[in-house]
C-alpha cells in the first residue's frame, strides 16, 4: 500500500509536470492581481463561467469541461486538481506567470491557512532580486530563499546562478510541494527543498539570503500572512536577525517586506537601525511602493496605521 501511494504521488507529480508544460505551449500568461481587484473582476456578470485558460487558471473561475480540450480535461484529471462547484468545475490550483517561468500557487480566495500566495508582492519581490542579480559583485556559491512559498526567489538565483547551491526553505509543507513541481517544469532540478521555520533546520553558512515574508497582522494567524509582533513585523526582524548570524563574509541579505507606517514612522526601519548600528555591516533601505494592502486600514489592528509601504532592505556583511 505504501509503495502504491508512492507511486500514485510521483504519477500526480509528473502529471502536473506535463500541465505547465502543456501551458508553456499554449504561450499561457498570467499576471496575478491583488485579492479585491482580483474578486472585482470576478464579480463582473460576464466573468462568473470560464471560457478559456487565463479564466480557468488565472481567474480560478467555474468552468465548464466541454471548455477545454481533451488533452487538458485529461491532465487536469490526472493530476487531481478538478474540483466540482454547483456551477461547474474549479481548477486546485492557479498559474500565474514571471518573465517566461510558470509557478502553481493557490486557487482563489487564499483562505486555507497552509495557501501558497502569489501575488503584486511576488512582482515586486522580483524586480528587486533581479536587481539585484543584475547588479552583484559577490561570488555567490551558496543562497537560501526563506519562506519561498511556489519558489520564486530560488527559481530566479538558480536560473540566473546556474553553478550557486541554492536552497528553498518554508515551513509550510505545502509550498515546499507546489514550490517541486514548479522547479521542475522550469527545469531547475538542482535546487533543495527543506522545510524549516527561518534557518533552524539548515547547516551552513551563505552568500545570499532572500526573503519575502508575511507581513500582516491577520486575526487568524494563517501561515501565508502573518507577521506576527508589533504591526505585523515580528518575522521580518526574525530574519534580519538570522542573516546576521548566518551570511559569510561579503554576503548579502536581500528583505522584502511591508511596513506599517504609524503616525510618519517607520517602526520597522527604526529596529533595523538598533540591530544594525554596531553590526560588521553595511545596508541600505528603500521605500518602493508608499500604498499597499490599503484595505487593511478599516480593521481593528491597523486603527492606528497611516499606510502599508512595501520596503527593500539589503545588508550586506563586511569581511573582517
Amino acid at each position: 500500500m505504501h509503495l502504491f501511494n508512492r507511486e500514485k504521488v510521483t504519477y500526480i507529480n509528473q502529471q502536473l509536470t506535463l500541465l505547465l508544460h502543456y501551458l508553456q505551449v499554449q504561450d499561457y500568461r498570467f499576471t496575478t492581481i491583488s485579492p479585491v481587484s482580483h474578486q472585482l473582476v470576478n464579480d463582473r456578470p460576464a466573468n462568473l463561467i470560464g471560457k478559456n485558460l487565463t479564466d480557468v487558471f488565472g481567474w480560478n473561475r467555474a468552468f465548464k469541461l466541454d471548455n477545454l480540450d481533451s488533452d487538458l480535461r485529461d491532465l487536469m484529471f490526472n493530476a487531481e486538481i478538478l474540483q466540482e462547484v454547483h456551477n461547474g468545475w474549479k481548477s486546485l490550483y492557479r498559474v500565474s506567470s514571471l518573465d517566461n517561468l510558470l509557478f502553481y500557487h493557490s486557487g482563489f480566495p487564499t483562505i486555507e491557512n497552509d495557501a501558497i500566495f502569489f501575488g503584486p508582492d511576488t512582482y515586486r519581490f522580483a524586480n528587486a532580486l533581479q536587481k539585484f542579480l543584475l547588479q552583484h559583485d559577490q561570488i555567490i556559491q551558496s543562497a537560501v530563499d526563506i519562506g519561498t512559498g511556489s519558489g520564486v526567489g530560488a527559481a530566479l538565483i538558480a536560473r540566473a546562478l546556474p553553478l550557486t547551491n541554492v536552497t528553498a526553505l518554508d515551513i509550510n509543507i505545502s509550498a515546499l510541494y507546489l514550490a517541486h513541481i514548479n522547479f521542475a517544469a522550469a527545469g531547475l532540478q538542482k535546487i533543495s527543498l527543506l522545510q524549516s521555520n527561518l534557518l533552524n533546520n539548515v547547516e551552513g553558512n551563505f552568500d545570499l539570503i532572500v526573503a519575502n515574508p508575511p507581513y500582516l497582522l491577520d486575526e487568524s494567524a494563517r501561515v501565508y500572512r502573518h507577521g506576527g509582533g508589533d504591526s505585523g513585523a515580528g518575522l521580518s526582524l526574525d530574519i534580519v536577525d538570522a542573516a546576521l548570524e548566518r551570511l559569510n563574509a561579503n554576503g548579502t541579505l536581500l528583505l522584502y517586506t511591508g511596513v506599517a507606517i504609524i503616525n510618519g514612522l517607520d517602526a520597522f526601519l527604526e529596529a533595523v537601525t538598533q540591530k544594525l548600528e554596531f553590526a560588521p555591516v553595511s545596508y541600505t533601505y528603500h521605500e518602493i511602493d508608499p500604498d499597499i494592502f490599503g484595505e487593511e486600514l478599516v480593521k481593528d489592528a491597523y486603527a492606528s496605521v497611516d499606510r502599508i509601504a512595501a520596503v527593500v532592505l539589503s545588508v550586506r556583511k563586511h569581511a573582517i
